[in-house]
């Protein structure tokens, strides 16, 4: 299990980046975006990529049964894609990751508070760390820690969903609701994704 001790410090030769036992090196991957972009759908893709050449694969994700009965699935928006997953409120509380395994995915991370000294530390460990995430919430402020985790990862990818209003590009999301917290869990019903002209054009986006 991770130290949930961890805290970065480059100048103790034990927390410094070293190979896994399989003789592999870390990174960490970002696949961002507004919600309906594809994150989910990009991760699996990828940990199932990973498995083909028979790495040691596991899912995690926060406790949201939306799309499935049973909670601890990833399900895409479109339902028709899911693996298996791990839920958990703390990535370090999870206690399932392992010295045996090579790759880590973790959906909706921008959810977790102790997401970057996890994933530092899995990557440091030698593990590939595959992180889904919204990079801004309905306000287009930044979605708690991620931006920071933008910046010590390996390989980012932004993705766009289609404007729900005038089917351009959409890199936001905007809320239906009322509600001003931060964390509301919900789909198309409460969220649409949208481009930046419609953002400002619909009162009840802003």
């Amino acid at each position: 299990m991770a130290d949930p001790s961890y805290a970065p410090n480059y100048d103790t030769p034990e927390k410094l980046p070293h190979k896994s036992s399989r003789g592999k090196k870390g990174e960490i991957q970002v696949i961002y975006g507004p919600m309906f972009s594809g994150k989910s759908t990009e991760l699996l893709r990828r940990i199932r990529r990973y498995r083909v050449r028979n790495d040691s694969c596991i899912l995690l994700k926060t406790k949201d049964n939306r799309y499935a009965n049973d909670e601890d699935k990833v399900v895409t928006h479109d339902l028709f894609n899911f693996l298996d997953a791990f839920s958990c409120d703390s990535l370090y509380e999870s206690d399932v990751v392992s010295d045996t395994h090579d790759v880590i995915g973790i959906d909706e991370g921008q959810f977790f508070p102790d997401i970057i000294p996890f994933v530092e530390d899995m990557a440091n460990r030698g593990k590939i760390v595959i992180v889904a995430c919204l990079d801004s919430d309905f306000r287009r402020e930044p979605f708690g820690t991620i931006c920071q985790l933008i910046a010590k990862a390996e390989r980012v990818t932004k993705l766009c969903s289609i404007c729900h209003y005038c089917k351009g590009d959409a890199a936001f999301t905007a809320r239906l609701s009322s509600e001003q917290a931060v964390k509301v869990i919900g789909g198309a019903d409460k969220y649409k994704p949208v481009c930046r002209t419609c953002f400002f054009s619909h009162g009840h986006v802003v």
